[in-house]
């Protein structure tokens, strides 16, 4: 078979390669291409484009950046029609990607869609584009089966990839001492911050993270840079506070860290699997902010919370992302905390609504029974 995969961002790019992998043992010859990242090369697949070229987020970012965004739909398209794949297979990333499904059902290829757009959160009318153009939805989120149900849409919740990461990744993790020496920390109890893994969500967020350095004396304050932001931009947030940056070891700093201030997103998921209890914060433009406020259809940012339809963590968005309420929530979380008994148990229903190990396999596996079908 010739698959096409289309992520548009570093959370894709790291669910995307485990598909991929999935995908060639149980298709043996099976011929890859993707829009993607480096983890989806390194799987075996032929990248054509980086997501780094790809991934503008935010209103004013998007409205800067329209002449290259069009570009990139213009040559996307060129691949789709020089490669002729038996199936093309977009993670997440909507804006992008449904107007891909639209241009690839039109063309005669069969559409799956891994990882649903959060069309329960906003832009709800577009599930009318994935009832139109997509053959084939898989979902990462056992509330999402209801939200199509109603829409009459069919799907089968199979796992969360995520769970497959962590449960790969944990076993390979050093005990705290060695994590502390390799890492060059002192052995005193850490604060993870996780501020993003876009320039402008680091922008906003991280300023305010930052400034909770000064509360906790007896901590030592870490922050998990990605690798596709410069070092310049977190120096000069950071400024001469106490802050040690680390890079490619996001998992390594959650499992040290006493508690964790995290951007609402993928990380929030992560956090809660490894069992660190969190804040969860959120900042943008404000022009984001009033878009994102007038569109909002869910009770809750965080997937800890969406997954547990409760109150397991506190969400701090907006103007309520301040160093008041910031910390008040932090001092809630850390050690003896009234608040970090409560999410512990929190995490331990999440893990049981998201199930097993085992998704990225059973997901690939349905690809291929449905493509032979």
């Amino acid at each position: 078979m010739r698959y096409f995969i289309i992520a548009g961002e570093q959370s894709g790019d790291l669910h995307g390669s485990n598909l991929v992998k999935e995908l060639m043992t149980a298709d043996t010859k099976a011929e890859i291409f993707c829009w993607g990242g480096d983890l989806m090369e390194a799987a075996g697949a032929t990248l054509l484009m980086h997501y780094r070229r790809t991934a503008f987020m935010g209103f004013t970012v998007i409205i800067k950046n329209l002449r290259a965004i069009a570009g990139n739909f213009s040559l996307c398209k060129q691949h789709l029609s020089d490669f002729k794949p038996d199936v093309v297979v977009l993670i997440d990333y909507p804006g992008f990607n449904l107007r891909i499904a639209e241009f690839a059902k039109g063309s005669g290829f069969k559409v799956f869609y891994y990882i649903s757009p959060k069309l329960w959160a906003w832009h709800e009318k577009r599930v009318e584009k994935i009832r139109r153009f997509v053959d084939r939805m898989y979902i990462i989120f056992p509330f999402e089966t209801g939200f199509y149900k109603k829409h009459g849409i069919n799907t089968e919740y199979l796992g969360n990839p995520l769970v497959d990461e962590i449960e790969k990744r944990v076993p390979e993790l050093q005990d705290r001492k060695e994590i502390l020496a390799s890492l060059d920390l002192e052995d005193k109890p850490v604060i993870g911050l996780l501020a993003g893994s876009r320039r402008h969500e680091v922008e906003y967020i991280l300023p305010e993270m930052v400034k909770m350095t000064g509360y906790f004396p007896g901590y030592q304050f870490v922050l998990a840079g990605v690798k596709d932001l410069p070092d310049e931009l977190y120096l000069r947030i950071i400024g001469k506070r106490p802050v040690r940056l680390v890079r490619g070891k996001t998992y390594e700093l959650l499992k040290i860290s006493e508690a964790a201030l995290v951007k609402s997103g993928t990380a929030t998921l992560e956090a809660a699997l490894l069992n660190t209890p969190q804040v969860v914060c959120y900042k943008g433009d404000f022009f984001s902010m009033l878009i994102a406020w007038m569109v909002m259809k869910v009770k809750y940012i965080s997937l800890v919370n969406l997954i547990s339809e409760s109150d397991v963590v506190t969400e701090l968005t907006g103007y309520s992302l301040n160093s008041k309420n910031l910390l008040s929530e932090l001092k809630s979380v850390i050690r003896n905390g009234e608040k970090r008994e409560k999410i512990l148990e929190g995490y331990k229903q999440v893990k049981e609504k998201l199930g097993p190990p085992g998704a990225s396999a059973r997901i690939a596996g349905d690809m291929i029974k449905r493509l032979n079908g």
